[in-house]
Order: C-alpha cells, then sequence, then structure tokens
C-alpha cells in the first residue's frame, strides 16, 4: 500500500470522532419529546404568548420543600445562599405541638453538636469539634428564616439537614427559639426517648410524597361493582361520584 493511500485512510480515520461526535445517536431514550415544568403545552407561535404556564396541581407539594423550592435557591451551603433566606416568614405558630416536633428532631441532629441544651457542649466537641453555641448574641439576632436555611443548607462546619422535612424545619426553628428563651415559655430538653425507642420518638412517614398507591378502579366480572384493587376485604371501598372506572 503506498504513502499517500495510508496518509489519506489516517486522516479519514482521524475525522470519524470529530464529524460523528456531535451526533446524539446514543442517548438511551433519556431524551425525547416532553412537557417540561412550566412550559406552555403547545407549538403554536399565536398561542405561545396567551397562553399561560402550567403550575403545580393544586395541592401539591414541591418534593424539596415549599418555603424556597430549589429552582428559586440552590442548596449549596455557601454564606450568601443561606443570607438569601433570611427574609423568610416562619409560616408556623409556636405551641406545644410544634415545641414538641421541634424537640425530637433536635434531639435527633443536632444535640450532639450543639448539646441539649444549645450551649454548644454536645458529645462532638470532646473529639476536637469546635463548641458552637445557639446562645451567643449573634445566634439571638439571626432570622428565623436564616436559621431555617442553614438546617436546609448547611454551611462552613455544619452540613446539610434537609433530611429533616420542609415543614419539620420550622419547628426545629421554634424550639430553637425556646432554648434561647425568646418563647415566653420554658421547653424540655436533652433525649426524646431511650436507645431504640420507636413510636413517636422518631420521624414518621414523609409527608412530601405519596404514602399509598394511587387506587385503581376496575369492573369485577361477578356483580359489575367497581372495587379499589389497592385494598382488600373490609377496606375496600366504592368509588367517589364521577370517578373513572
Amino acid at each position: 500500500m503506498s504513502a499517500d493511500r495510508i496518509r489519506a485512510r489516517t486522516v479519514a480515520l482521524l475525522c470519524v470522532p470529530v464529524v460523528f461526535g456531535g451526533c446524539e445517536w446514543f442517548t438511551n431514550f433519556t431524551r425525547q419529546p416532553k412537557i417540561d415544568p412550566w412550559e406552555v403545552a403547545t407549538m403554536d407561535s399565536a398561542r405561545l404568548a396567551k397562553t399561560p404556564p402550567r403550575g403545580n396541581p393544586q395541592g401539591s407539594m414541591p418534593m424539596f420543600g415549599g418555603s424556597m423550592p430549589e429552582f428559586v435557591v440552590s442548596y449549596q451551603p455557601l454564606p450568601l445562599t443561606v443570607d438569601s433566606m433570611s427574609g423568610l416568614r416562619n409560616p408556623t405558630a409556636v405551641s406545644a405541638a410544634s415545641i414538641d416536633n421541634g424537640h425530637k428532631y433536635y434531639a435527633i441532629n443536632c444535640a450532639v453538636c450543639h448539646g441539649d441544651a444549645g450551649e454548644g457542649n454536645g458529645p462532638a466537641t470532646n473529639y476536637q469539634f469546635p463548641k458552637i453555641s445557639l446562645l451567643t448574641e449573634s445566634a439571638l439576632n439571626r432570622t428565623d428564616g436564616y436559621l431555617y436555611g442553614m438546617i436546609r443548607n448547611g454551611r462552613g462546619l455544619m452540613p446539610t439537614y434537609n433530611r429533616i422535612e420542609h415543614m419539620d424545619r420550622w419547628d426545629v426553628v421554634n424550639y430553637v427559639r425556646g432554648l434561647q428563651g425568646r418563647t415566653g415559655q420554658a421547653v424540655a430538653k436533652g433525649p426524646v426517648g431511650t436507645p431504640g425507642e420507636t413510636g413517636d420518638k422518631v420521624p414518621g412517614p414523609t409527608l412530601t410524597a405519596p404514602t399509598r398507591p394511587v387506587p385503581h378502579w376496575r369492573e369485577t366480572p361477578t356483580d359489575g361493582a367497581a372495587r379499589d384493587t389497592t385494598t382488600s376485604g373490609a377496606g375496600a371501598t366504592a368509588p367517589p361520584p364521577g370517578a373513572q372506572r
């Protein structure tokens, strides 16, 4: 084979990745025609300017919480990101139920560093972790929104605790305010249960995702009555009026 043919074949082979590198032939079918969130469901340019985008279904809850969804403020543990949530209004009034729930989550997630009373003397400080008190003048002057943002994102030495769900975070904020003496009432301190104890001493099921199957209705071949196939026996119920079977 001549040197010219070898060079031509080499150049052709080198051009293959360049020519076909921009082709998305193998996308595992992940890119398909679909309506993205807040996208107007029309291809008509005339209707596009007049049709409002679809919002979330009524009564739905964004999976990352409602006070500050991720598309508004990211989950990055950065100072300015947390500071941007300082103006959030606490939607949960101080009550015995809120304080009790906040106490539970505080004891599980926060007391290991901040201590049972918020004095910064939790067990983690026995292992060279710095003492971070919640009773300092700086902490007392923080807004509820800022405390919520710290729980949501984390910052500095504090990791994110967004595993605490949206509304439960506000209960933790209320409990911290109780430790700071800003609620006008004394709050319980210390563990809420014994090691291994469950029930109401641990977090319950998620409230930001379905906890039961969607009911499916079908006609039974015997009597024609519609039943919920996700339940059986005494738990079976009839569909609501107008429901599709």
